[in-house]
């Protein structure tokens, strides 16, 4: 068993069949099934159920494509540890909540990319979920995620510190009075969303539970929403001050205690960060971009 047929084996997995898997690796079909067989014959398993419509795996197959993932990527990552001399460059890719992206990543990633231009950042959101699952699959880097994270295999480092506000329609008076309507919605994002589960545990706490959702894929379709009185939301004072000073929405102050959130930079504890990671930690850490 060797590297390379791990990663035949891996890309027939991924695609579903030999045929595919050799367009993707550059090669003729004869020799993925080679390497295929070799690996099965190594193994004394089979790997693959094989039918016209391509390849399956079998429970075997599953049990080793984790493995099989795990070597390609840390030869993928040894190969960027031999090339890095300390001078960052290459592709940087990072990730972040979309509430972080949209309040503080603007002007550090300009400043960033001025201080370093042999870096090219690539820049993905979503949720905590998914940004702390990409990293521990080596898929990012690093993520900005709302903490705390506890996890064995990360580093957490704290970054920046926000506010929460519970958002309604401009018509509310007080929070009181919001969470007596007997229709009332949350307006959140999808599953995974770390300030829906502190909506949910705030209200929860208030004794108001089981309401049902609108859920929504951008900030500016959920601040819409709640503008319109469709439910409410939680998200940083900071990022809807435009809407709340505008008069779209009206923003309730929370206490200290379930206002405060802090939004934390995670990487793989294992993973050497390459260069330009460790210069965009910096970069972030001593707020450069101020």
């Amino acid at each position: 068993m060797d590297a390379k047929d791990l990663a035949t084996f891996e890309a027939v997995a991924r695609l579903g069949g030999m045929g595919r898997a050799a367009r993707e690796l550059n090669t003729v079909q004869s020799n993925v099934t080679q390497r295929v067989r070799r690996l099965e014959d190594a193994l004394g398993v089979s790997l693959f159920e094989r039918s016209r419509a391509g390849a399956r795996l079998t429970p075997a197959g599953q049990r080793l494509m984790p493995y099989a993932t795990r070597v390609g990527a840390l030869l993928d990552e040894a190969g960027r540890a031999a090339r890095d001399d300390g001078a960052p460059r290459g592709t940087l890719t990072v990730g972040s909540l979309e509430t972080t992206a949209a309040l503080r990543l603007s002007p550090l990633l300009a400043s960033y990319v001025r201080a370093h231009p042999g870096v090219d950042v690539v820049l993905r959101t979503g949720t905590t979920a998914e940004m702390v699952e990409r990293v521990l699959s080596r898929d990012l880097e690093g993520a900005f995620v709302c903490g705390p994270v506890v996890h064995p295999q990360l580093v957490s480092v704290p970054s920046f510190a926000e506010e929460l506000a519970f958002l309604t329609a401009p018509t509310e008076s007080s929070l009181t009075s919001a969470l007596k309507h007997p229709d009332l919605r949350l307006v959140i994002l999808r599953a995974g969303c770390s300030y829906r589960q502190r909506l949910e545990e705030l209200l929860a706490r208030r004794g108001v539970v089981g309401l049902r959702r609108l859920e929504f894929g951008t900030l500016e379709a959920i601040l819409g929403a709640v503008a319109a009185g469709l439910g409410v939301t939680l998200l940083p004072r900071t990022l809807i001050g435009p809407a709340w000073r505008g008069g779209s929405v009206r923003a309730h102050r929370l206490p200290a205690s379930e206002s405060r959130v802090q939004t934390v930079f995670v990487r793989r504890r294992d993973m050497l960060p390459s260069s330009a990671l460790l210069a965009f930690q910096k970069h972030v850490t001593r707020g450069d971009a101020k």
